[in-house]
């Protein structure tokens, strides 16, 4: 439960800004002129817009603008997570939770301070790379659940992300609405509030948090040389999980196609998923008010999803939950290309939630039995990871096929592209629960 409480106020507060990353940009396009660095960054999106030889208009340099600053974010997310995940196995999952929760908060000092894009961007890097809070969670709730028991933990996590984007998007639309109509920057109020919150659930987690691995689980050290080091940053040897020893040739293989088909899965998913913001602002003409309705809407199907459907799951059918959500995500895809009316998109984005609500538990699950104690910081480490690493792609890629051939053809081709990582399950042979 305090974990559950802990990422519900974190995630609360992350979630405020999603509705207003359009109104953000807009922002300091008109702010940071001059040499700043939004000038340049609009600079290097001309100079790829040119290349393309795409008309220069609003719809699509704010689509490939976004896409941009959500990458950064998730990059910086793959680079300090398995770090984080492997010193949480040797110092304690405690004090490593407390070091990361520190960091966001003070990302809510510089975004509410940011009156220019340069300081937007450096709280967008603190917060990335402190973000390792979330695989520490479901580190912490595989410490202290049993293989049997894992999968409700799961949920509980995913049931968190749900009510988190429930209620942060539509109070962070509020607050902009709220400061704009008083005439001051509008950002200044959401962001001292998910200060709040932070700050909150730094309290929180230190009044409350136990330690939940004992000194004598614990790894000795991060490795004595150089390529043990390395195998904790370098792509390759991340997607290899490299770090994880004393496993079985079987369970290294399982981990390592596991962990290939979660990057491939979630590089198509959060492309598409961080263009749903720019799409019905151009297709519906949304404010950052219906903006937030909508994740809302998302967020309560997702919390039915998994505080329903998902923590009931009986341990050793997560594979197959997990591939029905792929499946149901095909149809999502396609009648959200084609929606031309709010019902036929609402209907896409029903669907779209469920497969949200279910594939990740689902998968985290699978992957949390594999490994001994002293290394699930590190396993978990790595796979969130390798999430990041799509979330960090997956928008660039995503919002560039968006500008440059519309929305219709952007979810038809994910929708194709989804098969791979569906068929790729089909192989997946879990590791039996004790």
């Amino acid at each position: 439960m305090v974990v559950f409480l802990s990422l519900l106020l974190d995630l609360l507060a992350f979630t405020m800004i999603l509705p207003l990353l359009p109104s953000l940009l807009d922002y300091y396009a008109q702010h940071d002129k001059g040499d700043g660095w939004y000038s340049m960054l609009q600079s290097g999106v001309n100079h790829f817009r040119e290349f393309l030889g795409i008309p220069d208009t609003e719809r699509y340099n704010s689509v490939l603008f976004g896409g941009i600053i959500g990458s950064l974010f998730s990059f910086l997310q793959f680079v300090a997570s398995p770090v984080i995940g492997a010193a949480s196995d040797v110092y304690g999952r405690r004090p490593l939770m407390m070091l990361t929760m520190v960091g966001i908060t003070s990302s809510y000092v510089m975004w509410a301070l940011s009156h220019n894009f340069q300081l937007f961007v450096l709280a967008r890097i603190v917060g990335g790379i402190s973000k390792g809070n979330v695989s520490l969670s479901t580190t912490i709730v595989t410490d202290v659940s049993t293989r049997k028991t894992r999968g409700k933990g799961m949920a509980m996590i995913g049931i968190s992300f749900s009510l988190g984007f429930i209620v942060g998007p539509m109070i962070g639309a509020l607050f902009a609405r709220s400061a704009a109509a008083q005439g001051g920057a509008f950002y200044v109020q959401p962001a001292l509030f998910a200060l709040f919150l932070a700050a909150a659930d730094v309290l929180f987690v230190y009044m409350y948090l136990d330690e939940t691995l004992p000194e004598e689980k614990r790894a000795q050290s991060f490795g004595n040389s150089f390529k043990e080091a390395q195998n904790l940053i370098n792509p390759v040897s991340l997607f290899c999980f490299s770090a994880v020893k004393k496993t079985t040739k079987k369970d290294m293989s399982m981990l390592r196609l596991l962990g290939f088909i979660y990057f491939l899965y979630l590089f198509i998913f959060s492309g598409l998923e961080f263009t749903l913001t720019f799409l019905v602002h151009k297709r519906f003409q949304y404010t950052s008010i219906q903006q937030g309705r909508m994740f809302v809407f998302m967020g309560l199907i997702m919390a039915l999803v998994q505080g329903g459907f998902v923590r009931r799951i009986k341990p050793g059918k997560e594979k197959r939950m997990a591939v029905m959500g792929m499946v149901i995500l095909l149809p999502s895809f396609l009648m959200i290309a084609n929606a031309t009316t709010t019902t036929l998109f609402y209907a896409g984005l029903a669907l779209f939630a469920f497969a949200s609500a279910s594939v990740v538990p689902c998968m985290t699950t699978l992957v949390s039995v594999y490994g001994s104690a002293d290394q699930k910081g590190t396993i978990m480490g790595i796979f969130r990871s390798l999430g990041a690493l799509s979330r960090a792609f997956g928008p660039v890629v995503s919002s560039a096929v968006y500008w440059a051939y519309g929305a219709s053809t952007c979810y038809i081709a994910g929708s194709i592209l989804l098969v791979v990582p569906l068929v790729l399950f089909t192989m997946v042979k879990p590791q039996k629960m004790d």
